[in-house]
């Protein structure tokens, strides 16, 4: 019974063979070198977002921490405006504080005498509008890191389903089953599979990261509104205290004021 010869590949084909990465890539087949593209472009897209949130998050906790210092200095609410103002860049936690200002201010103006319910539906309402704006803005660049985390291993999987019917067409083709007609098919597809991995990996981590992050600088900004409310009705009632009315004193810290109403 006659057996059919399985052809060897020789030594000489077998030393022509390229593993390393740009060999793979040139000897790759166009639907995969477009899978291998898109995925270094995802990749390099990635780590370009993840330093830039975390130098985004680093900067809002830092500034936090200065603001907070300096609310509870016993400075005066007009020296702690005039300071945020002659920053360049106003963080986050100092935002809520102008929003809050500005809606005390926009609340007394002619004289009125001060509605405290309604008057405290506006300042939370300004404070957390500005917060959720200044989330927002922390967040950009999640929602990408989130699809390619979950999408980019299966981009790497439709490479390597590719590259592996490569490989068996060129069996059947060349009726050869030796390494040097399978490698170059299974070594494409296993470079789509790993840069897959590659731009996924990162993504997935970093987005966990910066989105507990993000939820734990909300938190921060909602105990400062709180801690801000109160000062702001404390105040209110010290100064109101005496003549009973909406005209008197308003202390923060050392200064003194016109109740309901903050340095101008």
């Amino acid at each position: 019974m006659d057996a059919t010869p399985v052809l060897a590949a020789s030594p000489a084909d077998a030393s022509t063979l390229q593993f390393d990465l740009f060999h793979l890539f040139l000897q790759a087949h166009l639907v995969v070198q477009l899978v291998l593209i898109g995925l270094l472009l995802a990749s390099v897209a990635t780590w370009a977002i993840v330093l830039d949130r975390w130098r985004v998050i680093l900067w809002e906790r830092r500034a936090a921490s200065r603001f907070e210092r300096l609310f509870w200095s016993g400075r005066s609410l007009d020296e702690i405006e005039k300071s945020i103002n002659l920053r360049r860049n106003i963080p986050a936690i100092s935002a809520l504080f102008l929003a809050a200002l500005k809606e005390w201010r926009l609340s007394v103006e002619g004289g009125a005498r001060l509605n405290l319910p309604t008057f405290r539906e506006r300042v939370h309402a300004a404070m957390e509008v500005e917060a959720q704006r200044r989330i927002a803005r922390m967040e950009r660049g999640l929602l990408y890191l989130a699809t390619i985390g979950s999408a980019g291993p299966f981009i790497g999987l439709f490479g390597t389903v590719w590259g592996i019917m490569n490989a068996f067409t060129s069996i059947a083709q060349q009726q050869n089953v030796s390494l040097a007609v399978v490698a170059p098919g299974i070594a494409e597809a296993l470079a789509a599979t790993a840069l897959g991995l590659v731009a996924a990996i990162p993504a997935v981590v970093f987005y966990n990261k910066f989105s507990g992050d993000i939820a734990g600088f909300g938190s921060r900004l909602e105990n400062f509104s709180r801690e801000l409310w109160s000062t702001i009705t404390r105040e209110l009632d010290l100064a109101a205290a005496p003549a009973n009315d909406s005209r008197g004193t308003v202390r923060h810290g050392l200064d003194e004021q016109r109740v309901g109403q903050p340095a101008r």
